[in-house]
């Protein structure tokens, strides 16, 4: 019996061993990004901002991701074409987590993720309304990473980030490019 549970303790040691050589690293992502959509009561248009994200790898081909983005702008309320149309500064922060599956082949690392979290509407209409929500956000996309030098990369991602400002469905876009740089 206590053969048995020695030769179960080594294979267990030996296994934890194994899992020390994977490589346990990770990037850290910031950069450009351009929100295109609505937030519920604007037409659809552009704000502009930025986007950051830190992966830490659980294996290497999978890792967990914790990604902020801010994008801010002036936008036109629903009755653009009527007299009651006026302009909407806008302001949307998402804060979302989750995998990211990615494979290197050679100079390049495509990926794909699932992020889900909240985002952060702040609107300040041009008469003085001010209104501010969080709800639930989720983002589905992927990119390529490109290496320029060695620990650092050129990031294209895009994403569907779908969001629930006033109880409304909105798929928008989010398109982000800048630097990664691995750890």
């Amino acid at each position: 019996m206590r053969k048995n549970i020695a030769i179960v303790f080594a294979l267990l040691l030996m296994s934890l061993a194994g899992f020390a050589q994977i490589p346990t690293a990770g990037n850290v992502f910031l950069g450009y990004s351009l929100y295109h959509g609505n937030t519920g009561l604007t037409d659809n248009g552009n704000l502009n901002g930025w986007e950051g994200s830190v992966e830490g790898k659980i294996v290497p081909w999978v890792g967990m991701v914790a990604d902020v983005s801010q994008q801010y702008g002036t936008l036109t309320n629903v009755f653009t074409n009527s007299p009651f149309a006026f302009d909407e500064h806008n302001q949307v922060t998402s804060y979302l987590f989750g995998p990211r599956v990615s494979v290197p082949a050679g100079k390049f690392r495509p990926f794909a993720h699932i992020l889900l979290g909240a985002a952060h509407l702040h609107e300040s209409s041009s008469f003085g309304l001010v209104n501010a929500e969080t709800d639930f956000a989720d983002a589905i996309g992927g990119g390529v990473d490109y290496h320029l030098i060695p620990r650092v990369a050129l990031r294209v991602q895009l994403d569907d980030l779908q969001t629930r400002f006033h109880g409304v469905r909105e798929d928008n876009t989010r398109f982000s490019t800048g630097l990664a740089v691995s750890f």
